[in-house]
């Protein structure tokens, strides 16, 4: 067998492996928020992100939780309609709109945050200290390198 025919070994094969890792971490988070708050996976990654950055306008907070303008618009649309994100114009650029969390969207984003850093802290049992420093730093090269090739294409 030729390397160009190498068999693709999917359980092992990197990419495959961290979309696997953070599907199985999203469904147990969303499972934290979804009954108990009424939110989709991307409204709460929304407001994780107002939460943390606010303001933002839309397109930031896409670009901050690397997510599609739909998918931000509808769960933005979602949030506000539900008065948990308040949208107001930049008097210097009436096209530009911020998004910020409602004081009742703050509440929530407050109830919400132990319940996922407590979430955060059971799934890091699995590391040691030692481990979770390598982990971290790790994952940081990782970042810092797979934006590198996207942006080279």
């Amino acid at each position: 067998m030729s390397n160009a025919a190498q068999a693709l070994e999917l359980e092992n094969f990197l990419p495959y492996r961290l979309s696997i890792l953070a599907q199985i971490v999203s469904e147990s988070l969303h499972d934290l928020y979804a009954g108990p708050f009424g939110l989709t996976v991307t409204q709460w990654r929304v407001m994780a992100a107002l939460g943390r950055f606010a303001p933002l306008t839309a397109s930031d907070v896409g670009q901050r939780i690397v997510m599609d303008k739909v998918a931000v618009s509808r769960a933005v649309a979602g949030l506000m309609t539900r008065g948990l994100v308040e949208r107001a114009t930049d008097r210097n650029d009436r096209r530009r709109a911020s998004l910020r969390l409602s004081a009742r969207g703050r509440v929530m984003h407050a109830r919400i945050v132990p319940l996922a850093l407590d979430y955060e802290a059971r799934l890091y049992k699995a590391l040691s200290d030692e481990e979770r420093r390598s982990f971290d730093a790790l994952s940081d090269r990782l970042f810092s390198h797979a934006r590198q090739l996207r942006r080279a294409g």
